[in-house]
């Protein structure tokens, strides 16, 4: 007896448009807060999708906003999450100095689902670590990623 299962079904792909809207709401949400920061959006494979810098942002935040992006989409976490995780008693302790590509375990990354699937994540970078967390969600929260 044989038996077949069902085909697994195809979730759309984080496309540019999903990213140009993720990020214009991380510019609102950012605006709101009065943060000048970077916002990264990458697709599931880690490539870069979108990113904008505002003209008054540190320069670091790009950075920032790249590096929490592919945590987040690398852990499948908020990395808001997994803080505690490289702290010297945590988990992950060796983890951020471990890979080639660094990670960054400090608040600002989210990773981004359709249908339950991993399709990318957004980052954030320029303001305190919570203002960050809060920009990103909120980015990901207004975001029509259905």
């Amino acid at each position: 007896m044989t038996t077949t299962s069902a085909p697994t079904p195809t979730v759309r792909p984080l496309t540019t448009c999903d990213a140009e809207a993720l990020i214009e709401a991380a510019v609102r949400a950012a605006e709101g807060l009065g943060v000048r920061g970077s916002v990264t959006v990458l697709d599931a494979g880690g490539h870069l999708l979108g990113f904008r810098r505002d003209d008054q942002a540190v320069l670091i935040s790009g950075e920032t906003s790249t590096r929490k992006a592919y945590t987040a989409l690398q852990l499948d976490a908020p990395t808001a999450d997994l803080v505690d995780l490289v702290r010297p008693d945590g988990l992950f302790h060796t983890l951020p100095t471990a890979l080639d590509r660094p990670l960054l375990f400090i608040a600002g990354g989210v990773p981004l689902h359709r249908d339950g699937r991993l399709i990318g994540a957004i980052g954030f970078g320029g303001g305190a670590p919570e203002q960050d967390h809060r920009i990103a969600a909120t980015a990901t929260a207004g975001a029509e990623l259905a």
